[in-house]
């Protein structure tokens, strides 16, 4: 699909001097500078594409202990992950899908990770939205999708009820760890297993 995309704009990229090169009119889309801005795409697509087949090198020859993450089908900037409940956790034996979506931008801008499975958890909202701070302000380029896993997994271990998105199951674990792990092992047995 994506040596389709890139043959596509690249076909795009030979049109305007074909076409007898006018400045601008004819060939569609949106904005001026006519052949540049497609070009422009191209590189980009295939630069986090090459990034983002590398990264998948690496994760299938060392994956982090309990994760595993790939493209779902043939679409490498979309992959699914699989977390298992860290031992000794109340997520323990449970197995955890997430969806890792790329932005063209990859690694200039952060994969964007949700939960698929439900979790009790407070830095884990009810639609899978996970706040973690790599994702967001402490991206850097240098970063990996196992970096970013390991990162997941040790904030499923290690919660931080002081940045929540869920402030009830934060308050929870502050005030009774005991009522809130119980809950969290519950929903584990309901809903990751």
């Amino acid at each position: 699909m994506l040596l389709l995309l890139l043959v596509l704009v690249g076909e795009r990229e030979r049109e305007p001097p074909a076409g007898g090169g006018g400045g601008g009119s004819g060939g569609g889309g949106g904005g001026g500078g006519g052949g540049v801005r497609p070009w422009a795409s191209a590189t980009s697509v295939s630069a986090s594409g090459k990034r983002i087949q590398k990264e998948m090198l690496e994760l299938n020859a060392d994956p982090p202990a309990d994760c595993s993450a790939g493209p779902k089908g043939d679409n490498l900037y979309h992959w699914l992950s699989t977390l298992i409940g860290p031992s000794g956790s109340p997520y323990e034996g449970g197995i955890f899908f997430l969806d890792i979506i790329f932005p063209s931008e990859y690694p200039f801008k952060p994969p964007m990770v949700t939960f698929k499975t439900r979790i009790y958890h407070c830095n884990v909202d009810s639609a899978g939205k996970l706040s973690l701070d790599i994702l967001k302000d402490g991206w850097s380029p240098t970063l990996t999708i196992s970096k970013v896993l390991l990162a997941i997994k040790n904030i499923i271990t290690n919660p931080d009820p002081y940045n929540p998105l869920v402030s009830s199951i934060a308050r929870l674990y502050l005030t009774d760890r005991a009522k809130h792990d119980e809950i969290a092992a519950e929903w584990t047995i309901r809903f990751a297993r």
